[in-house]
């Protein structure tokens, strides 16, 4: 049974306007007994509303001073941990590397948030280009960046693109990650050559998508590949949504093969039985 839930956001990302409190508790209701914030920091980010510039750009000062306080009340009724969610991109690794060494976090999630500067989320990123290209572009920007990049733990959300394909041109392409094999293999190999891992994110079995990112058969690739290092989280942004779709989570895992799920305190993984 999966007891920890590591990727999740509060008031702290831009995101988010849940108390930190508040998800604490919520966890501790639902029987948790390790919780990880991951608040998003992501420099560099391309806004496309002018009122939102600086929404992902974290006060890492004012996220530890809480983190502490709220750490030290609640130590005996569940592990908190002190992590941020890295928006990684080409050209910014040094100055990723020097925030990552800044604060003594417990876990460093790395996202592709962006390609070539834009974010697919926003069908701005599809302008003059076909889905299918789209598609491997963002997966082929990963690439670069765990070949480049080594300052995080786990990579998060592998086909965080999926999510967001635009509507109005749903009937161009249905999404099969076969198509881009290719990429998405060296792109597990590759992290786990470096000794990183990467996440079962539940929070696409809330989206239109219905599915886990990444899917099952990405899930199961990595394994076949020699990957052990995976977490679970369901990437919640309130209360609510703590540790959705767990269930769905465990039997993803053991169908690929897995017995074990991911911690990390202090950088360190750790593991434990499902």
């Amino acid at each position: 049974m999966i007891r920890a839930d590591y990727h999740m956001h509060s008031h702290h990302s831009g995101d988010s306007k849940t108390p930190t409190r508040e998800m604490i508790e919520s966890a501790i209701r639902m029987g948790l007994q390790k919780i990880c914030f991951t608040e998003h920091n992501d420099p560099d980010y391309t806004y496309v509303i002018p009122e939102e510039t600086g929404m992902f750009d974290l006060d890492t000062g004012k996220y530890r001073k809480e983190y502490l306080a709220l750490h030290e009340e609640f130590a005996f009724r569940i592990q908190v941990g002190f992590g941020v969610e890295l928006g990684v991109q080409p050209g910014i690794y040094p100055k990723l590397s020097e925030y990552a060494h800044s604060y003594p976090f417990d876990f460093i999630i790395a996202s592709s948030h962006v390609c070539k500067k834009k974010d697919p989320y926003w069908p701005q990123y599809y302008e003059g280009i076909s889905i299918k290209e789209g598609i491997r572009d963002y997966f082929e920007e990963i690439l670069i960046n765990v070949s480049s990049f080594t300052d995080y733990d786990i990579y998060g959300h592998l086909d965080y693109i999926v999510r967001y394909l635009p509507e109005d041109r749903k009937n161009e392409y249905t999404y099969n990650f076969r198509d881009f094999d290719d990429v998405i293999e060296a792109v597990l190999k590759t992290i786990i050559a470096k000794g990183k891992g990467i996440e079962l994110n539940t929070s696409g079995l809330l989206k239109s998508i219905h599915n886990t990112n990444p899917c099952p058969e990405i899930i199961r690739l990595y394994k076949e590949f020699g990957g052990e290092i995976i977490t679970v989280g369901a990437d919640a942004h309130k209360a609510s949504d703590i540790a959705y779709g767990f269930d769905q989570a465990e039997r993803i895992l053991r169908e690929a093969g897995f017995r074990h799920y991911c911690t990390f305190t202090e950088r360190k993984c750790e593991f434990h039985d499902l």
